[in-house]
């Protein structure tokens, strides 16, 4: 580049040697103005980029869960205020959006986009369903929008705050290519189906007492507020990210992105511990595109009972607060009937009689989960984080009768790279035992057309891997390669194990 600006020395009238330092002046001139100009053009267009960096714990939609896990400052007051919003580091973090933040309002858009390629073949055979098995690559995506209004700010109102998310999304699962429909290997798939514009939530919001109590009411995803962390979605496969699968193992559990009306009531007796309840009306086929394809259906016309979900939490900060915790535990109840997996209106094996199943008034659900920072390095937000849970299941209705993960997040062990995050989950699914004597059954009296969940074969139990480093390329951007491996693929021992490579990217675009 140096070289653009060359003056030959007959047409300046001074002597070679001079001639010589004027043009390495200028070509210093021209070497500085092409480096700075772009930086400063961007300053002048967009300002001054944030001090933090973009990482997938801090997506559209992981606002609830963040809320969730941040425990009082240590010199809290009573003062009445509304918690800060999340503010992500973005692509162009223009001036417009600071001036509307400073005001009260919140506006972020962002694309996550997930590909998945199967790089073993699918079962083949004689077998019924197996000829549906492709090799090949899928991918599937979103493009979010999420508004956060600080009434305070805007009108006065002291602690209220609105918040809203919409999702688009496109593409398709690898599931389809080797036959598992438990976890899919791009999460972005699913909840609605391919729908340009789908509401996610939007609700209201009351803190009070300085962040020791907090209301809130709306259309809500109650899988963001129990039993969730931001952590989970920096992995692709979703048998963990947005939240681990086992805790909407039935079509009553509202997560992300779908929603219901809701209302829930958190206290803080205490800085690093809480308590949450709250009610949520159980919507028949709430993950069914023809009942809610856009979100936007409110009449509660489906409404066939109610989710009674509690949690507490202890969130410990250990070693001058560079090492967080989040202990949870939590249990939900369903007040709706629900088939049984292996009796039969007359307590009979259903899946020999043909007959209706037997149904049950109610069911629950219950969970343990943490996650540790267990080495700080350099950076405020590095450091080494084990990860793990168990859910546990009503195993007279559930799919799944209990599902365990553990995962490692490692963030910042490069000083040169103090945002790339390498990361390992492994997550095991057990199905239920009437589930698995049900389909024994329907095989051994020739109803293997019949079986329920996809199934090709009896169910009995999965385990799905998944190793990635996401890499932090510029300001909002990310980029994530990553391996994914599925062990009795639909929890089946006739389906031949799958492997998969995958690239994820995240970009936040303000």
């Amino acid at each position: 580049m140096g070289r653009i600006l060359m003056f030959p020395a007959t047409a300046i009238p001074v002597r070679a040697r001079s001639a010589r330092l004027l043009a390495g002046h200028v070509r210093h001139v021209a070497r500085t103005a092409l480096y700075t100009l772009p930086l400063a053009l961007g300053c002048m267009l967009y300002g001054t980029p944030p001090a933090g960096a973009q990482v997938m714990d801090r997506d559209i939609g992981s606002a609830p869960s963040l809320l969730v896990s941040r425990p009082l400052p240590s010199h809290a007051t009573r003062k009445t205020t509304v918690p800060p919003f999340s503010e992500p580091e973005a692509v162009a973090p223009n001036p417009v959006s600071k001036w509307l933040r400073r005001r009260g309002i919140n506006f972020l858009v962002d694309n996550t986009n997930e590909f998945a390629g199967a790089i073993t073949p699918p079962t083949r055979g004689s077998t019924p369903g197996f000829s549906n098995y492709k090799q090949g690559a899928s991918n599937a995506g979103q493009y979010a929008m999420q508004l956060d209004m600080d009434w305070d700010k805007l009108a006065g109102w002291h602690g209220f705050a609105t918040h809203m998310v919409t999702v688009g999304r496109y593409g398709t699962t690898a599931n389809r290519m080797f036959g598992d429909w438990l976890n899919h290997a791009s999460e972005d798939y699913g909840g609605g189906g391919n729908v340009v514009v789908h509401l996610v939530y939007a609700y209201g919001e009351e803190t009070l007492l300085g962040g020791r109590l907090a209301i809130a009411a709306g259309r809500m995803a109650e899988i963001s507020d129990f039993a969730a962390s931001p952590l989970f979605c920096n992995f692709q496969n979703g048998s963990i990210c947005g939240r681990p699968k086992g805790i909407t193992d039935t079509n009553f559990a509202a997560g992300y992105p779908a929603s219901t009306w809701g209302f829930r009531v958190r206290g803080r007796p205490a800085r690093s511990v809480y308590v949450q309840t709250g009610l949520y009306p159980i919507e028949n086929g709430i993950y069914q595109v023809f009942q809610h394809r856009t979100g936007f259906k409110f009449n509660g016309a489906n409404i066939i009972g109610y989710a009674a979900p509690i949690e507490t939490a202890w969130e410990p900060v250990f070693r001058h607060g560079t090492l967080p915790g989040h202990y949870k535990f939590g249990a939900q109840l369903f007040s709706t009937p629900q088939s049984d997996n292996y009796l039969d209106v007359n307590d009979a094996p259903y899946g020999l009689t043909g007959r209706k199943q037997k149904q049950h008034g109610a069911s629950w659900s219950t969970w343990v989960m943490f996650d540790q920072r267990l080495l700080h390095y350099h950076d405020k937000d590095s450091g080494l984080t084990a990860l793990s849970g168990v859910i546990y299941n009503d195993p007279r209705t559930s799919l799944r009768k209990y599902l365990v993960y553990t995962a490692l997040l490692n963030r910042g062990a490069f000083r040169a790279r103090p945002y790339d995050t390498m990361g390992f989950a492994l997550t095991y699914t057990r199905i239920a035992d009437g589930v698995t004597l049900a389909e024994q059954d329907m095989i051994d009296s020739g109803k293997r057309s019949s079986l329920p969940n996809h199934a090709t074969g009896v169910q009995r139990d999965t385990v799905v891997m998944e190793a990635n480093y996401a890499i932090h390329v510029m300001p909002g951007v990310i980029f994530t390669p990553l391996f994914e491996y599925y062990i009795h693929p639909n929890a089946q021992s006739n389906l031949r194990d799958a492997a998969l490579l995958g690239f994820k990217s995240h970009i936040q675009l303000m």
